[in-house]
């Protein structure tokens, strides 16, 4: 626990901090980074389908399917020791340097992906190589969010936390969105066998340059003044707070953003990532088309996203999440059974469900800065976080697949989700409501 200083001590830490960012700099730096990282994922899942016959046997089209989803579950593996290593980078050398490192290390596995070689060319080492590439992307992501979600929370107002936080996803979804919508723009000009020998290759090498334009951005980033405070009050009491110490300190927190992002990864990843690889795959709907359909239910989920930020600005953070827990898990049956051949029918059942996704998505950067204080909030919220996504939301795409085409009962998956959700609406009410608290206290 961090010693408190006297006035005096504090108005002279607080003197040394360098003058701020401008809004449209920490918008632009954190928007374009998160967007780069998001980009990088969402591509994995949209390109899926025309690269797994590249880099697994293409003798088993199913197998080399369910093999790239499982690397993309393994990804997410590797979040945690991202969330910890980022988390201790960001409580202990500054939000800034963190978001700028995890950036960059999620250029890098971009650009490996672009350049990997194929399976007819050096067999199961093109696995090998997806792998190694999917794992540096997965320790980059699990820094980006807690540390960049982090930043932006001690940035922005605190009577307008809700509304900015929503940056996280919009950032995100924008990225998401570039990436599907270059999918369904190469399924149209380019043929199936040009997909497969170079076209799933170019957004990868986009998503490194992204990356390194992030970079480039987040480096001419101040530090936020919060931070700086903390630090500085640090240096004059001489009794810097041990780290492991103050996290178990705060473990109910800890257990409480797993609880919260429990449901919320799993319909996530199934609804705004994945449900255009499934429809096209599992339900044989036109790949080009499901793709156009999941651009447009994206668009509508980028316009739902401030208005629920807004909105919990003004009414609390705990009735927009419980609306959104609630709601995902009542329709997540009725928007599966909607969902059947046709690329309208798949929009549709996008569209609703990522309304209520929505909800939660916009404000949860905000709530998890709002839980934890100042000296542990990146590592305190990126740990448990990447945990959950990583057991949850990572095995989420497969496990939709498995229980579809393997054991042929989707009804199985569609209730873990549901169920998943409503664990998330029942952590809800044991959080306290944060609006527009001061993180300084």
């Amino acid at each position: 626990m961090t010693a408190r200083t006297t006035p005096t001590e504090r108005t002279a830490a607080a003197s040394v901090v360098r003058p701020r960012n401008s809004t449209g700099h920490t918008v632009l730096s954190t928007g374009i980074g998160n967007a780069a990282e998001w980009f990088d994922w969402g591509v994995y899942a949209t390109f899926a389908p025309f690269f797994s016959k590249q880099l697994f046997n293409p003798a088993n089209p199913t197998s080399a399917i369910l093999s790239t989803l499982a690397i993309f579950a393994v990804g997410f593996l590797a979040r945690p020791f991202g969330g910890f290593l980022f988390g201790w980078i960001g409580d202990r050398l500054g939000r800034k340097t963190s978001m700028t490192l995890s950036i960059g290390l999620a250029s890098a596995g971009s650009l490996i992906i672009a350049i990997a070689p194929t399976f007819a060319a050096v067999g199961a080492f093109a696995s090998v190589v997806l792998l190694i590439a999917r794992l540096v992307q997965g320790v980059a992501h699990g820094g980006e969010l807690p540390s960049s979600q982090t930043f932006l929370a001690e940035t922005a107002p605190r009577e307008k936390r809700g509304l900015w936080s929503t940056l996280i996803y919009f950032s995100g979804t924008i990225g998401t969105v570039a990436g599907v919508l270059m999918g369904a723009v190469f399924t149209m000009v380019l043929s199936k066998d040009q997909m497969g020998a170079f076209g799933w290759r170019i957004p990868f090498f986009v998503g490194a340059v992204l990356g390194l334009w992030g970079l480039v951005m987040r480096a001419r980033l101040k530090e936020t003044e919060i931070f700086e405070e903390e630090e500085a009050e640090i240096k004059v009491a001489r009794v810097k707070p041990k780290l492991w110490a103050e996290i178990v300190r705060h473990r109910k927190q800890a257990f409480q953003v797993i609880g919260l992002t429990v449901g919320l990864t799993i319909v996530y990843y199934v609804w705004a990532i994945v449900a255009p690889t499934y429809a096209a795959t599992a339900l044989k709907i036109d790949p080009g088309q499901a793709l156009w359909a999941g651009v447009a239910a994206n668009v509508v989920f980028l316009i739902a996203l401030p208005l629920w930020g807004k909105l919990s600005d003004r009414i609390g953070r705990k009735p927009v999440l419980l609306v959104s827990a609630i709601g995902a898990a009542a329709l997540n049956f009725p928007m599966q059974a909607l969902l059947k051949d046709s690329a309208w029918q798949l929009f549709i059942a996008m569209s609703v469900m990522l309304v209520f996704i929505a909800a939660s998505a916009s404000i949860v950067p905000a709530v998890y800065a709002e839980l934890f204080p100042t000296s542990i909030r990146t590592v305190g919220v990126g740990v448990p976080y990447s945990i959950c996504v990583a057991l949850f939301g990572g095995t989420a795409p497969y496990l939709q697949t498995l229980f579809t085409d393997v054991v042929k009962q989707p009804w199985m998956f569609n209730g873990y989700a549901v169920l998943m959700a409503v664990v998330s609406a029942a952590v809800v009410l044991t959080i306290p409501e944060t609006r527009a608290k001061d993180l300084t206290s």
